[in-house]
């Protein structure tokens, strides 16, 4: 409700303010506050907001800002071509050198909307490393929230309205104390997410498992552990302010309950990550979170299916730690894929769970060595099919999917050929730009 008044707000006060202008224009001023409003919900939307993240998960806000923030370029450039078709002359206004100061700075938040949506939608096909696409993408976004505000501004028609101008004044007002909490405040409060490392386990040769423990002050009467729900994630980084310091997320694989200590079960791929697992003991890591939605506790269900491939398994394991510790006693399933026996992480402690937890466990392979009497293949609907109870039991349970785009895109094929209810499948992936 709170997006949708932002979104409409500017337009309704002008239309109710009514004007002469021809149709063209209408059009056109229409197109223009649109997006201006668009504008600040998508920037509010990629803010981590911990409400949001809770309330929606990361997965769907950084889909939405996405598609809202190509939708804003489309509308600015109708809003553009209308001034035209309005007055050809007005193609002048995109002279940088010779336009008044307004054109200017609507021309200049407009490249830079161009030049944002042209990183976000062509990041994979680049070599740029993630950290350098940030900075530039938070340079462009600073960029087009003042070359729009000083549109607004130097437009002087817009604000002349009493009304309108305190609308554009809390839009504006809001979107800085978003980001100021955002890059200000947080790095300032970093300390109250402080851990030292207690241990670096390794899980496999190409997957570890970093423990941390609290290392900020103590205070009578505060848990000293960061609360999170099972499933959710932390963003990670290695130094205080947010501005210099490389992060990322990763989801918390060790359960809720679980006394003092938090893990990350992270594999090694990247610069990053390599970077984490020559962490020593003793050395001080930073924690945003918790973030995020895909959780069991955020949902009522006779029973959970939990479906991940590879580190993906590490959410799962959050929660199946957290169950067996409140001692739940509904039937739940464990299906997760590899490419090898080896890849199967966790096997042991899985094995120990089935003892405390109505656990199945389902493990399959889809480069079976020789030997290997379990399931091969990838996930799919008759392995599903086999796993699951009838049709109107298996409705009443909770799916939650974790691994690569092609597992879960595949496990979401198979559950929708196996009429899941959409709204009882759960997903959540770290796809950030």
């Amino acid at each position: 409700m709170s997006f949708v008044t932002v979104l409409l707000a500017p337009l309704l006060l002008s239309i109710s303010a009514g004007g002469s202008s021809s149709m063209d224009m209408e059009l056109g001023l229409v197109l223009g506050l649109v997006p201006t409003s668009m504008l600040v919900v998508v920037i509010v939307m990629a803010s981590r907001v911990r409400s949001l993240t809770t309330a929606f998960g990361i997965e769907r806000l950084m889909r939405l800002h996405r598609y809202l923030g190509l939708f804003v370029v489309v509308l600015v450039l109708l809003h553009l071509g209308m001034v035209i078709v309005a007055d050809p002359r007005n193609v002048r206004l995109l002279d940088l050198l010779h336009a008044p100061p307004r054109a200017r700075a609507a021309t200049v938040a407009t490249i830079g909307l161009l030049l944002i949506a042209g990183l976000a939608v062509f990041r994979r096909r680049m070599t740029m490393r993630y950290e350098l696409w940030r900075a530039i993408h938070v340079l462009l976004a600073a960029v087009i929230i003042i070359g729009a505000a000083l549109h607004v501004f130097w437009l002087n028609h817009l604000i002349q309205n009493p009304a309108m101008a305190v609308v554009f004044g809390v839009l504006l007002l809001g979107v800085l104390a978003v980001l100021i909490h955002r890059w200000v405040v947080r790095p300032v409060l970093a300390g109250r997410n402080q851990f030292r490392v207690q241990e670096i386990r390794r899980e496999s040769e190409a997957v570890s498992t970093l423990v941390l423990a609290p290392a900020g002050r103590r205070r009578p009467g505060r848990r000293e552990q960061m609360a999170f729900a099972p499933g959710q994630f932390a963003w990670l980084r290695l130094h205080r302010s947010v501005l210099v310091a490389e992060e990322h997320p990763f989801t918390i694989a060790s359960g809720a309950l679980a006394e003092g200590m938090i893990e990350f079960t992270i594999r090694h791929v990247g610069d990053y990550t390599r970077l984490l697992s020559h962490l020593h003991p003793g050395q001080t890591v930073y924690l945003d979170g918790p973030h995020g939605t895909f959780s069991v506790d955020h949902t009522q269900a006779t029973g959970l299916v939990l479906i991940a491939g590879g580190v993906g398994i590490t959410p799962m394991m959050s929660m199946l730690r957290t169950l067996a510790a409140r001692g739940d006693r509904r039937p739940h399933r464990l299906v997760v894929s590899g490419r090898t026996p080896s890849e199967l992480l966790f096997s042991d402690e899985i094995r120990e769970l089935t003892s405390r937890l109505n656990l199945t466990v389902v493990q399959t392979v889809t480069q079976p060595p020789e030997g290997w009497v379990g399931p091969t293949g990838r996930i799919g609907r008759d392995l599903l099919e086999a796993v699951l109870p009838g049709p109107f039991r298996r409705n009443q349970l909770d799916y939650f999917l974790c691994g690569s785009p092609a597992l879960v895109g595949g496990a979401l094929t198979a559950l929708e050929e196996l009429d899941i209810p959409a709204q009882r499948v759960h997903t959540e992936q770290f796809d950030m730009v």
